[in-house]
């Protein structure tokens, strides 16, 4: 039988009588894990794009809607220098005492202002690098890139920049979790019960799947979260396996449904969690004989999910492809899966049949895992399950809490 995790006891606000989130804590010491990373592989510096990057080794946000708009050299010695976009660079130094260097984003819209101008951009972009690299005197060392497109490496090279790949380093960094970030996970969790409260009230014969989704978004919303992309429903005929979501189909009495509320996130750490419900009525014996052999297989996975083991010892707890009928275990990748969580999705380890047996990772305390699956018939219907653990002393503790020994009818009788 799983362990549950301790829940929290604090909420999503700051508040000066109890020990809650320590946010200062929480970035200092995920900088420090990424500057123990950087030494661990020789590397000085490491140049970053993408929010689960920028975010983690700094603490800070900004636009998004294109590629690169901003980006972090981050150092494993001294101080970051977060080069920010056009607007948020005049309003950010002043509201983040803990980042001291500060320079104006250079980006190319992926090339929409044409080949000739893009390549001037990029060009500005290596030497703004390159000035911070002779300034701190590691110009001629290698570069750890990640988040960035094929001109903006050429653009370095051509400055002279020998970089290699960056997301090793951002793996090695986010392999485990500090308390801190361990909380927050556990509160994007919680937020997601919202969620499914909402989608156990609103699922009824003649609803629309997008009908609960948006339920379920306004739920989560308003018990804190800080993003919520659409909550995905998939329903009936067309669950299995895992496809379309959110078409606008209309829940039939007896339907199986199942939702997920992954990347929904609190803090920038990102859920990832599947529950199924069935609409109006008991599950019949089909899908109950489906949902036990789901449940008991994924309690097998995260009972092999403790120090000393390994994701090959996990891994073996999967049912093979030629189960379902299919010849290659890619048939099933991300399907049958156990994967890191945290601001990375798909970070340290992966747990699955097609890689975990020849090329297996050892389990370390810290490390938080969400842990799917699915059964079903296609053209009939489908349950889902996904669990997230975190990696104790003793073994793996399940931090979400939402029912999942039985599917719910829905909606609440």
């Amino acid at each position: 039988m799983v362990k549950m995790a301790p829940r929290l006891t604090f909420g999503t606000q700051a508040a000066d009588w109890q020990e809650r989130l320590n946010v200062d804590r929480l970035r200092r010491e995920r900088a420090d894990k990424a500057r123990a990373a950087l030494r661990n592989r020789g590397i000085p510096a490491i140049l970053a794009a993408r929010p689960e990057n920028t975010r983690y080794l700094t603490g800070l946000k900004g636009p998004e809607f294109q590629p690169a708009l901003w980006y972090v050299l981050f150092f494993a010695e001294g101080e970051p220098v977060v080069f920010h976009h056009a607007g948020w660079i005049h309003h950010y130094p002043s509201q983040v005492p803990w980042i001291k260097e500060w320079r104006l984003a250079r980006a190319w819209l992926n090339g929409g202002p044409g080949p000739e101008a893009a390549d001037a951009e990029a060009k500005l972009f290596a030497e703004g690098i390159a000035r911070e690299l002779v300034d701190r005197g590691v110009a001629g060392e290698q570069l750890a890139v990640t988040g960035f497109d094929g001109r903006a490496q050429r653009a370095l090279a051509e400055k002279g920049i020998r970089t290699v790949d960056g997301m090793p380093v951002m793996l090695d960094a986010t392999e485990t979790k500090t308390v801190d970030e361990i909380a927050c996970l556990k509160m994007a969790f919680a937020i997601s019960d919202a969620a499914w409260a909402a989608a156990h009230e609103t699922m009824r014969p003649g609803t629309r799947d997008v009908d609960v989704s948006r339920a379920m978004i306004a739920a989560a919303q308003a018990a804190g979260a800080e993003d919520v992309p659409p909550c995905r429903i998939r329903s009936g005929p067309i669950a299995f396996d895992r496809a379309f979501d959110n078409t606008g189909r209309i829940l039939n009495y007896g339907d199986l449904a199942y939702g997920s509320t992954c990347s929904l996130t609190y803090m920038g750490y990102k859920a990832c969690y599947y529950r199924t419900f069935s609409v109006a009525r008991a599950p019949d014996a089909k899908a109950v004989d489906w949902y036990k052999r789901l449940v008991d297989r994924m309690d097998r996975v995260i009972d092999r999910i403790k120090p000393g083991n390994t994701t090959r010892d996990a891994a073996l707890e999967f049912a093979p492809a030629s189960k379902w009928g299919l010849k290659d275990e890619a048939e099933l990748l991300t399907l049958e899966i156990g994967h890191g969580v945290g601001m990375q999705h798909y970070g340290y380890p992966i747990i699955n049949r097609q890689w975990s047996l020849d090329h297996p990772q050892p389990f370390k305390v810290g490390m938080t895992i969400a842990v799917e699956g699915r059964e079903g018939e296609a053209g009939i219907g489908a349950v889902r399950l996904e669990d997230a653990v975190v990696v104790t002393e003793t073994g793996a503790e399940l931090i979400d809490h939402w029912p999942r020994d039985e599917i719910l009818v829905a909606p609440r009788g």
